[in-house]
């Protein structure tokens, strides 16, 4: 047997399913060494720096 449904669902029904599914805003965070807004966990783009040390040079 495979699935087969008795009854059609409505759009509006089909619609209220999908609503919940929205994007959301992106968390930041402050560089902790230049004060720059970042996304946690992820090397800062103005100063290069990750947990305080250097990783990348930025000019």
């Amino acid at each position: 047997m495979s699935i087969c449904p008795k009854n059609k669902h409505s759009k509006a029904r089909r619609d209220k399913r999908r609503a919940n599914w929205k994007m959301t805003a992106p968390n930041l965070v402050k560089c902790s060494k230049c004060g720059e807004l970042m996304m946690p966990h992820r090397v800062c783009k103005a100063c290069g720096s990750y947990n305080k040390k250097e990783i990348i040079s930025v000019e």
